[in-house]
């Protein structure tokens, strides 16, 4: 296989809790050579807006600390204005150009993986792919990772780690607050006119859903690994 026969970006995408980041820690675990023949990821970088929302939560905190108004949350951790989700958008396109930048010519070899979840309720992944730069939607797939909305709960309440509220693994939300932000989602509607492709500002870019109904994720076993390298097989038949 050659060096380039790879994904440029991966979308990875789904309700909080669905297993993202599971994957991302799974095709850490990987031998270089076997994920690159198996999923077609190289060596990769990943850009996550959880961090940069994290960021903002703890700003706000500390204004309010310090007698100043909060920038971006209420006290109840909710965006003081909807815009702001398209703004992590945008942030993830920035955050994008200067992995290319950084990473040039040496980029080639590298896959982007860039994870995200949205709501309905503020604005769903229709909104969301519309803020994503071109230069990403030209050189990505999607993998969509399917649960639903009680299965989204339940793993949110089990991973919940109070000592580490800002961990990409251990984060959860309150039950009300998940349950207002992402139990109404866009997905099929957004995915509905074409079982491959997602038309998004003029392009059309490859999908396959990970169905993680049965939770495979969870312990990172050959389970995963069996249906993962199968997915993004098929993935890679739309994408290349």
């Amino acid at each position: 296989m050659k060096e380039n026969e790879l994904f440029d970006v991966l979308l990875l995408i789904a309700r909080p809790a669905a297993g993202k980041s599971e994957i991302i820690d799974y095709l850490k675990r990987q031998p270089p050579e076997a994920r690159l023949q198996r999923f077609h990821v190289g060596s990769f970088f990943e850009i996550d807006d959880f961090p940069m929302l994290w960021a903002w939560f703890e700003e706000d905190a500390l204004l309010e600390q310090m007698g100043h108004p909060r920038l971006h949350t209420d006290s109840d951790g909710y965006f003081l204005q909807n815009y702001l989700w398209d703004v992590l958008i945008e942030r993830i396109g920035l955050e994008y150009q200067k992995k290319l930048r950084d990473f040039l010519p040496a980029a080639k070899a590298f896959t982007t993986i860039i994870e995200f979840s949205r709501g309905a309720e503020h604005g769903g992944y229709r909104s969301a792919f519309a803020h994503l730069s071109r230069q990403i939607l030209e050189k990505a797939a999607v993998l969509y990772v399917d649960v639903s909305w009680e299965e989204s709960l339940r793993k949110n309440r089990k991973r919940f780690n109070p000592g580490k509220p800002d961990s990409i693994l251990e984060h959860s939300l309150p039950d009300a607050k998940l349950e207002r932000l992402y139990k109404q989602i866009d997905w099929e509607q957004f995915s509905q006119p074409d079982p491959h492709y997602l038309t998004t500002s003029g392009l059309q870019v490859p999908y396959m859903v990970f169905d993680n109904a049965d939770d495979v994720t969870t312990w990172r076993s050959e389970a995963l690994g069996t249906r993962l390298e199968k997915t993004l097989q098929d993935l890679w038949k739309l994408y290349k």
